[in-house]
């Protein structure tokens, strides 16, 4: 059973996704938040699988809550999902920074918010290709920081473990990448995971942002995202 959190300050909202989720044979909510500091701490209560977090809550926000959530080596299993209300939130950058493992627009198809929290709690990152878009135009607005440390970063892959990651920050899927390097989907998937690990990044958008951020792939070097 996947345990599940509701964080928004609409109780309105709050109740839809109860229902929807408790519908599901394989899924229960664990708790409701109206707020990020009261989100924190019902997850270390209630030891939570998934928070569906929404970024614009007053005192603690969505974003800080993530955060908190983060950075707590004991709930370092609990994946969070942020509900926006347009895929291209301002804030995508930065909750992906924080520690979140997806983005859903609260007006999600009822079917494809239950597959969500099933995708995210089994380890596997929500960002669909528009978001990864705008991730890494957020990236190429910034201003520039220190040299690239490619080298020294990424020192622990292997050649063929970078030439992935360069195609995961170009927002490729597995498949995709299976498909450009002549693997099988499973040899693709097993290069991410050892990625993620060597990187320390909790999931595949954090992977995107390493890419651009060690200077891997710049910008003018995205591949084409369908």
């Amino acid at each position: 059973m996947i345990r599940v959190l509701l964080a928004d300050d609409q109780a309105l909202i709050r109740a839809g996704f109860r229902v929807l989720i408790e519908a599901a044979a394989d899924l229960e909510v664990v708790g409701e938040a109206a707020d990020g500091r009261q989100a924190v701490e019902l997850v270390r209560r209630e030891r939570a699988d998934v928070v569906l977090m929404d970024i614009r809550m007053p005192g603690v926000d969505g974003l800080e809550a993530t955060r908190r959530i983060a950075a707590e080596e004991d709930l370092a299993g609990v994946k969070v999902i942020i509900l926006t209300t347009f895929e291209t939130d301002e804030y995508v950058f930065q909750a992906i920074r924080a520690g979140a493992s997806g983005f859903l627009v609260k007006d999600t198809e009822p079917a494809d918010l239950l597959q969500a929290i099933r995708v995210v709690a089994r380890g596997d990152a929500l960002l669909s290709p528009s978001v990864t878009r705008r991730l890494i135009t957020d990236l190429a607005a910034r201003p520039a920081g220190p040299a690239p440390t490619a080298g020294t970063a990424l020192s622990v892959l292997t050649d063929r473990e970078r030439e992935v990651l360069a195609l995961v920050a170009g927002g490729l899927s597995n498949e995709e990448i299976a498909a450009r390097l002549y693997l099988s989907p499973l040899t693709a998937k097993t290069h991410v995971s050892r990625i993620m690990t060597k990187l320390s990044a909790r999931d595949r958008a954090q992977l995107v942002v390493l890419g651009y951020e060690t200077g891997l792939v710049t910008p003018g070097q995205q591949t084409q995202i369908s």
